[in-house]
């Protein structure tokens, strides 16, 4: 770069970066947050797709007829 292009770059960055740090969210989030998390009682198992419990199941299958790949497993965690 030369050094025209470094000014306007850096006179950009300047605008766009004071822009960025005085722009204000239109509403607060956290009272929207806490209505949400009043929906959901605490304790209670979410809804799981029947695809996850297909994946949980193939994946204890290969662990049981193939259990020399545990230590793998395990090494690379």
């Amino acid at each position: 770069m030369n050094h025209d292009n470094d000014k306007d770059l850096r006179k950009l960055l300047k605008q766009n970066i004071a822009r960025a740090a005085n722009a204000e969210l239109p509403r607060d989030l956290w009272p929207r947050m806490l209505e949400e998390l009043s929906h959901q009682p605490a304790g209670v198992l979410v809804h799981v797709p029947w695809f996850d419990w297909v994946l949980a199941g193939l994946a204890g299958a290969a662990l049981i007829l193939f259990p020399g790949i545990i230590p793998v497993l395990l090494y690379h965690l």
